[in-house]
């Protein structure tokens, strides 16, 4: 069952106008970050990692939360509308199996957006001249972004559900990599969902040491807890009013 709802919600994706945003949105913050760390070469000074920081610092707090906010909101969109919710929860589909699929949806959403951040990165150090060779690390910064951006997703599949509307989700991704911006600069970034894709992407700090076992169990923890909350919430709907 799940490997049939999930080839549904593919079919769904595939001509959806929604992809345009992961073409588009990681532009801006590949295109910011560059330009910063060119006009401050005297300070960024330690070539592929200060640019990192500066990609990083734009994507993982304003960007992506929006970015994974438009996905999930879309992903609920056509449930919203009409009466799709009922053909959903009238479907001989387990009410999880439901949700899980569109959660791996979303989660795979998450690494391509960690895959088209390394793509931009290394293009623009090689547009920037960055000399010296890449991080050991850039593979684990990607793992454990798109690790933390799943938690983000869990999160915003959980609010796109409640709130109905389109634009309400959105805009709460984005106050909530603010948020997660904040937290992480206080040392309290494992108890933020956002912020935990700050710090797996390390952020604005690429020798940032992580503690992976905190961190998994962070991500794990805000993954079961909101998948739990979104999957009683669609169990507790009304059919007909919801």
């Amino acid at each position: 069952m799940l490997l049939r709802a999930l080839r549904s919600e593919g079919m769904k994706c595939r001509r959806s106008p929604v992809w345009a945003v992961f073409l588009v949105l990681p532009l801006f913050p590949a295109i910011m970050g560059t330009l910063n760390y060119l006009g401050n070469l005297e300070i960024l000074d330690n070539g592929w990692y200060s640019l990192w920081s500066q990609h990083t610092i734009f994507s993982a707090s304003f960007f992506m939360p929006a970015q994974f906010g438009v996905f999930c909101a879309w992903q609920w969109r056509l449930e919203h509308t009409d009466h799709n919710w009922n053909s959903l929860m009238t479907a001989p589909v387990p009410v999880r199996d439901l949700y899980w699929s569109k959660f791996l949806l979303a989660a795979g959403v998450a690494v391509l957006g960690q895959v088209c951040i390394g793509v931009l990165y290394l293009l623009s150090g090689q547009l920037a001249g960055v000399s010296g060779g890449l991080p050991l690390q850039l593979a684990g910064w990607m793992f454990f972004g798109a690790l933390g951006g799943m938690a983000v997703c869990a999160v915003q599949l959980f609010l796109s559900l409640v709130i109905r509307s389109f634009a309400p989700p959105v805009a709460l991704g984005l106050v909530g990599g603010i948020a997660g911006l904040v937290m992480t600069s206080q040392g309290a970034g494992l108890y933020c969902p956002y912020s935990l894709l700050c710090l797996g992407m390390r952020a604005n700090n690429p020798n940032l040491s992580l503690e992976v076992g905190p961190f998994v169990l962070a991500c794990g923890v805000c993954i079961a807890l909101f998948s739990f909350l979104t999957i009683r919430c669609m169990a507790g709907r009304d059919v007909t009013t919801g």
